[in-house]
């Protein structure tokens, strides 16, 4: 019996384990993040659960762990996940501003989230 496992949950699996990784040292909008966050993976199940399927990639095929990356490309091949793409990269930034401390970069880049996602 074989399992296919198309882009779209590969996007959710991918999201929820950049999602997942917490830092030991909260900075001043680790909350904030995690609630964007949230808001972000909703949106991804609700573009993921909406559009089309494609055929597994080469590397799918021989069980190679999809990377975020990887994810976002398919989706952007399908005509999804561009608004995704830019969340996660916002978020990225924000977890490091919250790293270095830096407040007003983290709520910059959070502010770009929530746009990248829309209402």
């Amino acid at each position: 019996m074989s399992c296919f496992v198309g882009p779209q949950a590969m996007l959710l699996g991918a999201i929820g384990l950049i999602g997942s990784f917490a830092t030991s040292n909260a900075g001043p909008c680790s909350a904030q993040i995690d609630a964007v966050q949230a808001q972000v993976d909703a949106r991804a199940t609700a573009i993921a659960g909406a559009g089309p399927v494609a055929p597994e990639s080469t590397a799918a095929l021989l069980h190679r762990e999809p990377t975020p990356g990887s994810i976002a490309r398919a989706e952007e091949s399908l005509g999804e996940g561009a608004s995704i793409t830019k969340a996660l990269s916002a978020l990225e930034r924000a977890r490091e501003a919250d790293r270095g401390g830096n407040e007003g970069n983290c709520e910059q880049a959070l502010a770009e989230a929530r746009r990248a996602i829309g209402p």
